[in-house]
C-alpha cells in the first residue's frame, strides 16, 4: 500500500484516484455546467438580445464611420459623431417635416385598410367561401392593435422606448472603443485560445457590417421607389407606404409579405386598377431588390437561406416580439460565421489543452 500512495495521509478524502474515474468526473461536471449555463441563458434571453441588438447598431454606426474614413482623414471619434448626428437629423426630419402628414394617414391608415380587408372578404364571400365579416372584424382590430404600433412609432409614439433607449446606448458605446470590449471578452479566455477569438470576432464583425450594409441599402432602395411609384400613380398615403415598406424592409421574408399586403389594400380604396398597380409595383422592387441588390450583398457577406432565415424569425418573433424577429437574421449569420471558423479550425476536444491550442491556432 506504502509503494501505491508514498502519502496516502495527505490525500484529500474528495480525491479520485481512478484516472477513468476522473475523466468521467470532469466530463459530467461540464455537462452539468453546460446544462446551467443554458439555463442561465434562457433566464437572461430578453436582455441578451438586447445586449446583441447593441452590437447589431454599433456594427451600423461602426460601418459609417468606416466609410467616412475613406473620405474624411479624421480621427474615429469624430465619425462616429459624424454618422450619429445623420441618423438623428434623419428622425428629426421624420417627426418634424414629415411627421405632421405621416401623423394623419397613419391615424387613417387601420381603419382604411380594415375596410378594404372587409370588402374582400364580403367579396370572397360572394363567391361561396363562408366567411363572416364579424369573424373577419375581431381578428382585424386585433391585427390592427399590432399596426396601430408601427404606425404610433412612425407618427411619433415610440413603442419599447427603454429597450430602444438601451439598444441606443450600448451600440454607441460599443461603436466608439469596439477593440476595448473585444480585449475584454478575450481577457477571460485561455492564452492560446485568445489569438484564434479575435481572429473569429473579427471575421463577425466584418460580415455583420456587411450584412447591414446591404439591409440599409435596400431599406433606402424600397421605400424610396415605393414612395415615387406610388405617388406618380396617386395612391393615398403614398409617403406613409413608402416608410413602412423601408422600414419593414430590415426583416426578410415577412417584412416584404406585410409591405405588399397592406400596399394592395391601400390600392382597393381607390378601384381595381389602383390595386393591380400596386401590385405590380410591389413585384417590381422586390423582384429587383430580391435578385440584384441582396445577391450582390450576399456575395460578400453571409449567404443565408430563405428557410432557414424565415424559421429563425418565426420561432425568435414567438418568444421574443418584434425585437427578436428584426435580430433574428444578423444573429443566424453571426452563428453561421461561428460554426464556419471552426469547422474551418477544426473541433477541438474539449479534454485536451493540447488539442484545444493546435485546433485554434488562426492561419
Amino acid at each position: 500500500m506504502n509503494d501505491a500512495d508514498p502519502h496516502p495521509q495527505s490525500a484529500s478524502p474528495t480525491r479520485i484516484s481512478d484516472p477513468q474515474l476522473r475523466f468521467e468526473a470532469r466530463r459530467a461536471l461540464i455537462w452539468v455546467s453546460i446544462v446551467l449555463l443554458v439555463g442561465v441563458a434562457i433566464y437572461m434571453a430578453q436582455a441578451l438580445l438586447v445586449v446583441f441588438g447593441g452590437l447589431v447598431l454599433a456594427a451600423i454606426i461602426d460601418g459609417g464611420a468606416r466609410l467616412l474614413g475613406r473620405v474624411l482623414p479624421i480621427g474615429r471619434g469624430k465619425r462616429v459623431g459624424i454618422v450619429l448626428l445623420l441618423g438623428a437629423a434623419f428622425i428629426v426630419w421624420v417627426f418634424i417635416f414629415a411627421g405632421t402628414s405621416l401623423a394623419e394617414e397613419a391615424a387613417q391608415f387601420p381603419q382604411l385598410v380594415e375596410e378594404q380587408a372587409i370588402r374582400l372578404f364580403a367579396w370572397l364571400r360572394s363567391q361561396g367561401l363562408e366567411i363572416h365579416p364579424d369573424q373577419f372584424t375581431g381578428l382585424a382590430q386585433q391585427a390592427m392593435g399590432g399596426l396601430g404600433q408601427l404606425t404610433s412609432a412612425v407618427g411619433g409614439i415610440i413603442g419599447g422606448f427603454t429597450t430602444g433607449f438601451l439598444i441606443l446606448i450600448l451600440g454607441i458605446y460599443i461603436a466608439l472603443e469596439p477593440n476595448l470590449y473585444e480585449r475584454g471578452v478575450a481577457w477571460m479566455l485561455p492564452d492560446n485560445r485568445r489569438e484564434a477569438f479575435l481572429e473569429m470576432t473579427g471575421q463577425m464583425g466584418f460580415a455583420m457590417r456587411r450584412l447591414m450594409f446591404g439591409r440599409l441599402v435596400g431599406m433606402v432602395f424600397e421605400g424610396f421607389i415605393t414612395w415615387a411609384a406610388l405617388a406618380i400613380y396617386g395612391v393615398p398615403m403614398a409617403a406613409l407606404l413608402g416608410l413602412l415598406t423601408g422600414l419593414l424592409a430590415f426583416i426578410p421574408n415577412i417584412g416584404a409579405v406585410i409591405s405588399g399586403l397592406l400596399m394592395v389594400l391601400v390600392g382597393f380604396s381607390g378601384g381595381t386598377d389602383m390595386a393591380l398597380y400596386c401590385v405590380g409595383v410591389y413585384f417590381v422592387v422586390q423582384t429587383f431588390d430580391g435578385y440584384l441588390v441582396i445577391p450582390l450583398i450576399a456575395k460578400k457577406t453571409v449567404d443565408l437561406a430563405p428557410a432557414l432565415v424565415l424559421a429563425g424569425q418565426l420561432i425568435l418573433g414567438i418568444l421574443f416580439g418584434i425585437l427578436g424577429l428584426a435580430l433574428a437574421d444578423p444573429l443566424i449569420a453571426m452563428i453561421k460565421v461561428m460554426l464556419e471558423y471552426r469547422s474551418k479550425h477544426g473541433a477541438a476536444d474539449p479534454f485536451s489543452d493540447d488539442a484545444a491550442q493546435q485546433s485554434f491556432q488562426p492561419e
